[in-house]
């Protein structure tokens, strides 16, 4: 367990990091935005396209994936339903709270835990090619039927979604995986150097928007934020274990993985999406810090409830 803490250490000293360039101003007062645009459009991509690529598509019908896809969607419904429907939140914010208490942060954080709590840094492909193949494209689709000048006219809204740096990067390293393209290094170790600028860009990025914030402060979303962190840390867990031991009845080492998974913290890329479309700032952000903080003590629980012994 200590890696893992290793891990979470790592993470907090890139966002400490972006935190100090923004309390000196160093990249003036739009410096943030310039690399939320350049995480964005380059670098996600970057990274999506050699995750996949590299991935084998056959994971995705795991026992692993079902399970972890009805969590998701039971908490993006929960969320919806209190934050639509008895909020009467707008449409942009109710989507990045829903990610933000259902999508998991199961690439930067979610392969290195994997590797050092479970054994393997596979477990958590299916969750990743389910967000990247299934819910990124839905996501990225409402948010362009949301901002699109056109209105939501099906066509524009298709085409630039399709045209999305995020879904393309998806799609293309989906489809080199899925045919068995062989990347030689003289392809791959460029791709691979930009990808790897993305995670520490864009925690870096998240460091400086938390300059002059403070965390549940007075913004009008503190119940939107505890609702989405709740959901995550609380709730997604609990949904995916009672779907792997009651309804699938799956091994006691395969609901151990997929509470793990589910445990995981808010994702990065929630923020992200957040700056891009400018809505949601907020309750991305303190989600994000929350849930990341949040979820090493319920890791040890769940470990400890579930793992080898228990």
């Amino acid at each position: 367990m200590l890696a893992v803490l290793t891990g979470f250490v790592v993470i907090g000293v890139a966002i400490a990091v972006g935190w100090v360039i923004g309390r000196i101003d160093l990249l003036g007062p739009t410096g943030g935005q310039v690399l939320s645009r350049l995480t964005f459009f380059v670098l996600s991509p970057f990274l999506l396209f050699v995750v996949l690529s590299q991935a084998d598509v056959r994971t995705l019908f795991s026992s692993l994936l079902p399970v972890s896809a009805i969590a998701a969607v039971v908490i993006f419904a929960i969320y919806v339903l209190v934050s639509r429907l008895i909020w009467r939140r707008a449409a942009g914010e109710v989507l990045i709270g829903a990610l933000s208490a259902g999508q998991v942060n199961s690439n930067n954080i979610g392969i290195p835990l994997s590797l050092y709590v479970l054994g393997s840094a596979a477990f958590p492909a299916p969750v990743i090619l389910f967000q990247l193949l299934v819910l990124t494209p839905i996501t990225m689709a409402i948010f362009e039927a949301l901002t699109s000048p056109a209105g939501r006219r099906p066509w524009p809204i298709l085409r630039r979604t399709v045209t999305n740096p995020i879904v393309v990067g998806s799609l293309l390293g989906t489809i080199v995986s899925a045919t068995g393209i062989p990347l030689p290094p003289i392809v791959l170790d460029p791709l691979q150097l930009v990808a790897n600028a993305a995670v520490p860009i864009l925690l870096i990025s998240y460091g400086i928007s938390l300059n002059g914030q403070r965390v549940l402060g007075p913004s009008g979303r503190r119940r939107d934020i505890l609702l989405a962190t709740g959901l995550k840390l609380v709730a997604m867990p609990v949904v995916a274990w009672a779907v792997a031991a009651l309804l699938f009845r799956l091994s006691a080492a395969e609901v151990l993985v997929v509470t793990v998974l589910a445990a995981l913290p808010t994702a990065q890329n929630v923020f992200n999406y957040a700056q891009r479309y400018d809505t949601g700032r907020t309750i991305a952000r303190d989600t994000v810090f929350l849930t990341t903080l949040g979820c090493v003590p319920v890791l040890f629980l769940v470990v400890l409830l579930l793992g080898p012994g228990a």
